[in-house]
């Protein structure tokens, strides 16, 4: 019975969004927090203080996902209105006009760098928007980018959901070399699959078959690096693999490698592009890789910097940190925290702080910096409310400990199994994704469940954390944070539902990959 009523919310919420008249996302997710909270109340018997603190939190938490994705729609407006976004489109015409081509190396392999550079969902925020400028629908798109931010997502930021997200369990360096090995041997399996799947959102199986020499090198020279890097190193797997495959993938694309020239399409301006003009066109991402970069690798301290949590003053229970990292520890007196990295969230740096740098680049006005503010807003008033739902179920579902509806569903999966769990192990790291937004606090929050589970089963620890380490990746394309950031920038409206019918079946092959990958690993072990 606490199995059923746990999954309740999930039933409802997937049942509201995905219903013949689906309720948009900003009635659905608010509805489902109110329906797990009455559930926690009523059935669970929690704690109304408790209940109060966490939803407290849960909406002070949406500060982090709305300031990164106001950051990216900033940035978008900027480049579309400056003009900036219009010459970087005609110069991508000309490396190529095939548009498979344009989709594996901005969609796939651009992507793929910056998921290593910064993570938070950025790689669609960025890639998204540049693909729209090419002609391509932005529907399609949107399935398309989130497809494709799967494979890199273990080794995003630098590494975080490895190095990070299994930190409380104490493991040896030796073991996170392991679980990192395991996970890019996946990823890279997968890699031969899921790219082909998100292009199919945009282009025919025709126009794959006559162009899969280019793809396979787009793919290969993304994911070979990073499977062999991830051998030796869990930091940059994903931002070197995806900064090699770019340049391979753009020198292929220029030598015409593998692409047939009757998917071509038809150069929508002759004129030849100045240099000057391509470079100020290309600055914005330049300096946003180099700002991530710069402020994320680890060796380079300023990282440590942006995070630092030495006290600056408090007031009313609030502590501001020298680095700006706002914190209200003990929220009504319970254990319920929040703290949101001001300098750290990818937001106002690099987003802000870019847009800034921009202005003598690309000469920029006042006017025209209004007028990307005022859009900007206009874009994000629905999506606070469909996130302020999303993280006060997410806090409401995690809530009492052993008795805490996600651990239930997650223990109920565990007894159901049993030795079998390889098969399934993934699928819970999606699971914790898709309520949370994220694929480290997905293994924050699973790794010691997974750990566990591993131990009862007697499954090689390492393996199971693999598993969850690749399933809270694959996780990304149905995140519902992910889901609504890339509607919002790209203008999408009341089409989440529509958007998680889609993606689900590329993530449920990813699923299936990972489970025969750890089928395979468990044998040879």
């Amino acid at each position: 019975m606490a199995t059923l009523m746990a999954l309740c919310p999930v039933v409802f919420l997937i049942w509201s969004m995905t219903k013949p008249s689906p309720w948009p996302s900003h009635v659905a997710l608010p509805l489902t927090a109110l329906l797990t909270a009455l559930i926690q109340l009523g059935y669970f018997e929690a704690s109304l203080q408790l209940l109060t603190a966490n939803g407290i939190a849960g909406v002070l938490s949406v500060l982090t996902p709305i300031s990164i994705v106001a950051g990216a729609i900033l940035l978008n407006r900027v480049l579309v209105h400056s003009g900036a976004e219009e010459v970087l489109r005609h110069w991508l015409e000309r490396i190529s006009t095939n548009q498979v081509a344009q989709l594996m190396i901005i969609g796939w392999a651009f992507a793929f760098m910056l998921e290593g550079a910064s993570g938070f969902g950025t790689p669609a925020a960025i890639a998204a928007p540049i693909l729209v400028g090419l002609g391509f629908a932005p529907m399609s798109v949107a399935l398309l980018t989130l497809v494709m931010n799967s494979v890199p997502v273990s080794f995003g930021a630098v590494g975080t959901p490895t190095w990070f997200g299994f930190e409380a369990l104490n493991l040896s360096d030796v073991m996170v070399l392991q679980i990192s090995s395991y996970t890019g041997l996946m990823h890279l399996a997968a890699g031969l699959v899921i790219p082909v799947l998100a292009l199919k959102f945009l282009v025919s199986w025709q126009a794959i078959r006559a162009n899969f020499l280019f793809i396979l090198i787009s793919i290969l020279s993304c994911t070979l690096p990073y499977f062999l890097l991830a051998q030796i190193n869990y930091e940059f797997p994903a931002l070197l693999g995806g900064a090699l495959g770019l340049a391979i993938s753009i020198a292929a694309a220029k030598a015409g490698v593998g692409l047939h020239r009757e998917h071509q399409a038809p150069l929508s301006s002759t004129a030849s592009l100045p240099f000057v003009a391509v470079l100020k066109a290309l600055s914005p991402f330049i300096l946003l890789i180099v700002i991530l970069i710069v402020t994320r690798v680890q060796q380079l301290e300023i990282k440590a910097l942006l995070n630092s949590t030495t006290p600056w003053f408090s007031l009313a229970g609030i502590e501001v940190s020298e680095a700006l990292i706002i914190s209200w520890r003990g929220i009504l007196d319970t254990s319920v925290n929040w703290s949101y990295k001001t300098l750290y969230v990818p937001a106002l740096i690099p987003f802000v702080v870019t847009v800034l740098l921009l202005v003598p680049i690309l000469s920029l006005r006042w006017a025209t910096l209004k007028l990307a503010l005022g859009e900007t807003g206009a874009r994000i008033k629905l999506p606070v409310i469909a996130l302020i739902g999303a993280l006060m179920m997410v806090n409401f579902m995690m809530q009492g400990d052993e008795r805490a509806p996600i651990f239930i569903i997650a223990d109920g999966l565990a007894r159901l199994m049993g030795e079998s769990w390889v098969y399934v192990a993934a699928l819970l790291g999606a699971l914790g994704s898709f309520f949370s937004g994220s694929a480290t606090v997905s293994n924050l929050t699973f790794g010691g469940i997974q750990y566990g589970i591993a131990e009862q089963t007697a499954l090689p620890v390492a393996l199971v954390l693999a598993l969850q380490s690749v399933g809270a990746a694959m996780g990304n394309m149905v995140c519902i944070n992910n889901i609504i950031a890339v509607a919002t920038i790209l203008g999408i409206k009341n089409q989440e539902g529509a958007m998680i019918k889609r993606t689900v079946i590329p993530m449920l092959v990813y699923a299936a990959i990972a489970a025969l990958m750890g089928a395979i690993l468990l044998h040879l072990a």
